[in-house]
């Protein structure tokens, strides 16, 4: 596996919750994941550290951000900053790209605890 080249297609999955897998890159000080979401899984309102940026490849996925509430369309960039409420449902299997800063480490030693 090259240090500078990569393909989410080689990275085995993991479940971070239900309905919700994932698929991590991650650089010095970045993760970058790519979600493959069943519909009907909820994320829960939370909010973590990290800034996140967010765009909906592929279904329908409704989101709140620090109470404002819009459906995602495919292509739609959703900017999340840190230390901010969010939460959302998938209205049909989707696909997210999102992309942490700084690193999510809870993310990289899951992915970790899975090679071994």
């Amino acid at each position: 596996m090259s240090k500078y080249f990569n393909q989410f297609s080689n990275i085995e999955p993991i479940e971070i919750m239900p309905g919700f897998r994932g698929k991590f890159i991650h650089t010095e000080s970045l993760t970058l994941a790519l979600w493959e979401i069943d519909a009907g899984s909820v994320l829960p309102l939370h909010q973590h550290p990290h800034e996140q940026v967010s765009q909906l490849v592929s279904g329908e996925f409704e989101m709140t951000v620090a109470g404002e509430y819009q459906k995602a369309i495919p292509g739609e960039l959703i900017t999340i900053p840190g230390h901010i409420d969010h939460e959302g449902k998938a209205l049909t299997d989707c696909v997210i790209f999102d992309i942490f800063s700084p690193v999510r480490e809870d993310y990289k030693a899951r992915q970790l605890e899975k090679q071994d």
